[in-house]
């Protein structure tokens, strides 16, 4: 850590990263809402609150000029942790299929394994990409959607194409973006090896 870089405590503080912090602390508690007591309204409001301070804290990072490593980190934990609880919920009450699941699941591991290999090379992780932002961004969208299909009513049958055409569009640009952030840890490792 260099002398400039304000220590993980100050980063911590700062407000972008505690917007960042109370997005990963509703993970759980968005869990709990649908799987539990299945009170879809409410974890419907969790998932707009939580995109809504996602975008937020980028914004005011920038705009506040506190911009820092610990929100490089816990912004984009934040949206995984989202999209991975929202997608095993979801294929737990029968809203997604498991087809869809598996593959964007699989794009986490793999991304997981990539930034492993990298660390023990003495990489950063792969360099967030505006395709993997513009797919976590459409995901975004696609779950509340994808919430408001359940039921018959007049809001479900308006919900679920959009829910459906977000959740296509979103899940080919996450697994497209989860191959380019391979081909990154791939050029970086090869451009590690002496041969």
């Amino acid at each position: 850590m260099t002398s400039e870089e304000p220590s993980l405590l100050r980063q911590a503080l700062n407000v972008p990263n505690m917007l960042s912090i109370l997005r990963l602390a509703g993970v759980p508690v968005f869990l709990w809402l649908l799987l539990g007591p299945k009170e879809d309204g409410w974890a419907l409001a969790l998932l707009v609150f939580s995109a809504l301070t996602d975008w937020l804290d980028g914004k005011l990072a920038r705009w506040l000029n506190q911009m820092s490593r610990l929100g490089q980190l816990l912004d984009p934990a934040a949206d995984r942790l989202y999209i991975l609880a929202t997608l095993i919920a979801f294929l737990i009450r029968d809203i997604v299929p498991w087809w869809l699941v598996v593959p964007l699941v699989v794009r986490e591991a793999v991304l997981g394994v990539c930034v492993l290999l990298l660390r023990h090379r003495g990489f950063a992780p792969p360099e967030v990409t505006y395709i993997g932002k513009g797919a976590t961004f459409v995901l975004m969208y696609a779950f509340p959607f994808l919430l408001l299909t359940q039921g018959g009513s007049d809001i479900a049958a308006i919900a679920r194409p959009i829910g459906y055409a977000f959740t296509a569009w979103g899940a080919v640009l996450y697994v497209y973006s989860g191959v380019l952030y391979v081909v990154q840890t791939t050029r970086a490792l090869r451009s590690a090896d002496p041969d």
